[in-house]
């Protein structure tokens, strides 16, 4: 059974892979399993490469234009911010991969460092690493060469994102809004409401910037109120937790995940509060060992005073 299928039950909010730096590089040929691998990118600047893009918390993405195309030696880099406020991209060419090592990648931490031109249009990134898994490259390329055709210049195939259990995964940047399990059909939606500063709902894993629980609630609430992209910011509950000490505290709960405040530019405020739920054994991957499975569940939305 392809992992897609396997996993079909379980649900999809807060489970985005967590990134808030990307460095995207066209790679219009072949991909090895690993992103970065020797293969790909050489065994002199595949390890120093490795190396500063896990130093400065940047995830190294390969990407691909949709369908058959032919090399000319130029590629495309996109450097992409993907944060509560103030996201961005910029989208520069290089004509050697060593000019990857000029780049300063802390500089993706903070503000638009005006490196490349700056991408007003959403970018939409559809996993199609058959390398990884074959649930990706056959679910997902379908879907990029459809897109491509109707938002030419604003669609890539790219490698692995996390998730291919959920495919077809898409990501949009800047914004780091994680899908899966889209169709044509609903992939455009997607894009027309990034479009409008909006976020669809359908097949929405949570964004790349947060941890699970945090998307969880995001989501939770959206689903709950009309929100524009950064309309809504979640943090940590900073509600104290109960005094365990106290001799007449309750166990540990083994299926509390915790709680999250999740905060409108207006002002409200929904503290949502959430548990993990299990799964029989299923692989992870295509051709992968079944293994236990968790997902996480909305337990209350409770809508606070506002401040």
């Amino acid at each position: 059974m392809p992992c897609s299928a396997a996993a079909a039950e379980i649900p999809l909010p807060g489970t985005a892979t967590r990134v808030t730096g990307w460095l995207c590089v066209e790679h219009p040929g072949a991909w090895g399993r690993d992103v970065i691998g020797d293969a790909v990118l050489g065994p002199e600047l595949t390890p120093e490469l490795a190396a500063r893009t896990a130093a400065a918390h940047v995830r190294p993405t390969l990407i691909r234009r949709p369908g058959r195309n032919e090399f000319t030696g130029t590629r495309t880099v996109l450097l992409a911010s993907s944060r509560p406020e103030g996201s961005w991209c910029e989208r520069l060419e290089i004509t050697d991969l060593n000019q990857l090592l000029d780049l300063e990648l802390d500089l993706l931490n903070g503000p638009p460092p005006g490196i490349g031109v700056p991408v007003h249009d959403p970018l939409v990134l559809v996993c199609a690493h058959g390398k990884r898994d074959q649930c990706c490259a056959r679910l997902g390329r379908p879907i990029a060469a459809e897109l491509a055709t109707k938002y030419p210049g604003q669609v890539w195939e790219c490698s692995h994102t996390g998730g291919h259990r959920f495919a077809p995964a898409l990501v949009l940047l800047p914004s780091g809004l994680t899908y899966g399990r889209l169709d044509a059909a609903t992939a455009e939606e997607m894009v027309e409401a990034a479009r409008r500063d909006e976020v669809s709902l359908t097949g929405l894993r949570g964004r790349s910037c947060y941890p699970p629980l945090h998307q969880l609630a995001e989501v939770a609430v959206r689903e709950q109120i009309p929100a524009t992209t950064t309309d809504l910011t979640v943090t940590p509950d900073p509600s104290p937790p109960p005094d365990s000490a106290a001799a007449d505290a309750p166990l540990p709960n083994p299926t509390a995940a915790g709680a999250a405040l999740v905060t409108h530019r207006d002002g409200r405020r929904w503290r949502v509060t959430a548990r993990t739920i299990a799964f029989p054994p299923r692989q992870a991957s295509c051709g992968a060992t079944p293994k236990p499975a968790t997902a996480l569940a909305v337990d209350t939305i409770e809508q606070l005073p506002t401040t």
